[in-house]
């Protein structure tokens, strides 16, 4: 399975000089959360890509969902309120689609001269 995420702290930080989620003593702020969150999910050792609006992970429903609580949990160390946006597709018997659903769609752009 493939899970889109979207992780982003909301409300001012609880203590910014203790926590690198909220950016150190400058409080930085939602770069740096979002940062710790990506780091979190990176070290789980699962596949994955991030983009301007979700990082994508890749593996079984019990590797990804536990990588995924833990990044929340950096975040809402730092802040008192964590958004938590999620999209899966579920394909049983598939694994490397990160890359190859990206493969084929452009290779069917480039069958359209696109």
């Amino acid at each position: 399975m493939i899970v889109a995420l979207s992780i982003a702290p909301s409300g001012p930080p609880l203590d910014a000089r203790d926590d690198p989620a909220a950016g150190g003593p400058d409080g930085a702020g939602v770069a740096d959360a979002v940062a710790a969150a990506v780091e979190e999910l990176r070290a789980s050792g699962l596949p994955c890509q991030t983009n301007a609006m979700f990082t994508n992970v890749e593996g079984e429903w019990d590797e990804i969902f536990p990588a995924v609580k833990r990044a929340v949990d950096v975040v809402a160390r730092a802040y008192p309120r964590v958004s938590l946006v999620l999209k899966a597709d579920i394909r049983a018997g598939f694994d490397g689609e990160l890359d190859g659903k990206v493969e084929r769609l452009e290779t069917a752009l480039q069958r359209r001269g696109r």
